[in-house]
């Protein structure tokens, strides 16, 4: 698996699961599915944030999967992680890559469009997108809201996965905004059985994840997971434009409920100028 080909990362929260392991939780993540692991903790001293980064390293190259450190770009070193994340706040983008060398996966939390592109241009491998819902994990931090995952669905080129108070409830909404990759902290670790959340998640993220369609009588690979998405991924919103699926005219108030699936065909009708 390439490092960044993941669809479900899972960051660590140890408040989450008072009386169990954390050896025992991201186990259990990690054979449900999670394909990216990132250590967070704000509160541990660095010889013991080593230790659970050791801990992690060992579990991770066990299930063949990324490892990820928050915040300490020289501590990732140490424990052979395969990268950073690091907030907006934190050392700046240039020297984390100059003290990692070229290979070392750079994340970056990201609040607002021109934050991802910001990030984007310095070379990001890829960037978190959020918080979309108000979460614990972010005391104070205003919500983005889905409007920032529709934008960046629409805007950012590089990976980027939606992270924020997001759990098996609201996913779908998230997805259907155009998010392909989900991060969630505790929705996963702090469940009674986290391998389960993970394969549902996991689940949900595969369902939503493109559709190839007969497009106006043409194949069209799309990763739209709505008939709305799929005029704006075309640049026709807020065109005249008539929809029909699978033979039946969509009114414009139910594209947004409109799932597309493989096998669908769609028909986009652009009406240019007046009668």
């Amino acid at each position: 698996m390439s490092k960044l080909d993941f669809k479900l990362y899972v960051i660590t929260g140890e408040n989450y699961h008072p009386g169990r392991t954390l050896e025992d939780v991201m186990r259990e993540a990690l054979h449900g599915g999670a394909d990216i692991v990132q250590l967070r903790d704000k509160t541990a001293k660095e010889p013991e944030l080593l230790e659970k980064a050791r801990l992690l390293r060992r579990l991770t190259r066990e299930f063949g999967v990324p490892f990820i450190v928050n915040d300490y770009p020289r501590l990732a070193l140490e424990a052979e992680a395969d990268g950073v994340h690091i907030g907006q706040d934190d050392t700046g983008f240039s020297e984390v890559r100059e003290l990692l060398g070229p290979d070392r996966i750079i994340g970056i939390s990201t609040h607002s469009l021109e934050q991802a592109l910001a990030a984007e241009d310095a070379g990001a491998d890829y960037i978190g997108v959020g918080p979309v819902f108000p979460t614990g994990t972010k005391p104070g931090r205003k919500a983005v809201t889905l409007d920032y995952v529709r934008q960046a669905a629409r805007h950012v080129r590089i990976p980027w996965v939606a992270i924020g108070g997001i759990h098996t409830g609201n996913a779908q909404e998230v997805l259907n905004a155009g998010a392909t990759r989900l991060c969630a902290v505790s929705a996963i670790v702090g469940s009674d059985d986290p391998a389960s959340v993970c394969r549902k998640l996991k689940s949900m993220i595969q369902t939503s994840a493109g559709a190839d369609i007969m497009l106006n009588g043409t194949r069209h690979r799309t990763q739209a997971a709505t008939l709305k998405q799929l005029v704006e991924e075309n640049g026709l919103a807020g065109r005249r434009i008539v929809a029909e699926a699978d033979g039946s005219i969509i009114p414009r108030e139910g594209w947004g409920e409109t799932m597309l699936r493989s096998g669908m065909t769609v028909e986009l009708v652009h009406f240019v100028g007046g009668g």
